[in-house]
């Protein structure tokens, strides 16, 4: 049973820049949701976050409705069906974008960071490649479910990580991708949070538990809160955020 009571969902260009280059797709018929943190700049990182979200969304509602359906680049019995076609679908972004690359100048390529989430029944999955993170408050309690994946980890000082958030994988970027997947099971007043760089980098775990703990009317307030909370504290990049209450 899909146990989901309520979503928002916000993408905003943040303070300073005019482009852009997030995006995000929330498909309730699939229980299909994206968050994707392009870049390239301007007529580029915009495209090709277009572009890979129709890529994402075409090959994963094609495979996860046909049980028989042919998973072209990865199958594992460890994962749902669900959780399978959502590994391929963003294989089959990257085949494409990194071969349209490769044709191009450095100047001239894009590419996105992506974290996907799939409901089926009573578990969610999550596939993520790239510098997106994603947090799970429960019960007065907050953790780390996606660990964004960037040059932090293996930065001597954290103590600015906006500095440091240069993504270490994303479809179109390299020849391979590296993946982060997690399936947990959804508990009643769960909320799920996903967040781009835009917010991520300026705010710490407790300062996002705050902020969901607010007496706000809905989540889109939470939303806006955590944007706020982030432009208050310098940022300068774009900015999305889908969060999702059980």
């Amino acid at each position: 049973m899909n146990l989901l009571k309520s979503y928002s969902a916000k993408t905003h260009h943040g303070p300073v820049l005019e482009l852009n280059e997030d995006d995000f797709e929330v498909d309730l018929v699939n229980n299909l949701f994206f968050a994707i943190d392009g870049f390239g700049g301007i007529g580029i990182g915009d495209k090709t976050t277009a572009r890979v979200k129709e890529l994402l969304k075409i090959f994963y509602t094609k495979v996860a409705t046909d049980p028989d359906s042919t998973m072209p680049f990865f199958y594992s019995h460890k994962y749902l069906l669900e959780a399978n076609a959502l590994i391929n679908a963003f294989h089959l972004a990257h085949k494409e974008i990194f071969s349209s690359n490769s044709q191009l100048e450095i100047s001239k390529r894009g590419g996105a960071a992506v974290v996907g989430f799939a409901l089926s029944d009573s578990i969610g999955t999550f596939v993520s490649v790239g510098n997106m993170g994603v947090y799970l408050y429960r019960k007065g309690e907050i953790k780390t479910i996606i660990t964004p994946d960037s040059f932090e980890a293996i930065s001597k000082d954290n103590y600015r990580p906006y500095y440091s958030s240069l993504p270490m994988s994303g479809i179109g970027l390299f020849e391979d991708l590296h993946f982060q997947i997690r399936e947990f099971r959804p508990q009643d007043d769960d909320i799920i949070i996903m967040l781009s760089d835009g917010i991520f980098n300026r705010l710490n775990l407790e300062e996002i538990k705050f902020i969901i703990e607010k007496k706000t009317p809905g989540l889109r307030e939470k939303i806006n809160g955590l944007m706020d909370f982030a432009n208050s504290r310098g940022n300068f990049d774009n900015q999305t955020a889908l969060l999702f209450q059980f």
